[in-house]
């Protein structure tokens, strides 16, 4: 395995953890809960209307205002260091 490709999977683990908060923030997962008119807000309505009313716990809605509230857990953080790695992997086979 080459320099580039070791930094280029250093890079990618590392940014997708660094920018895992900014994401889940920006489309509407919030400390505050889920910011009225965003795109979280849609996919609560949508999951909301599929389960006759309300978001069942463990559902990709509930996970991700889990961690947009209290962040990564240590298991979240590794397997989206685990998928950013393997992409920073490719993008050096590129």
């Amino acid at each position: 395995m080459g320099l580039l490709t070791v930094v280029a999977v250093a890079a990618g683990a590392g940014g997708a953890v660094l920018s895992a908060p900014l994401v889940l923030g920006a489309v509407g997962f919030t400390s505050a809960g889920i910011a009225a008119g965003s795109y979280a807000a849609s996919m609560m309505s949508a999951a909301a209307v599929a389960n006759g009313g309300g978001v069942a716990a463990g559902s990709a809605v509930a996970v991700l205002q889990s961690a947009g509230m209290a962040g990564l857990g240590t298991a979240a953080t590794a397997a989206v260091g685990s998928i950013g790695g393997a992409v920073g992997a490719l993008v050096a086979l590129i």
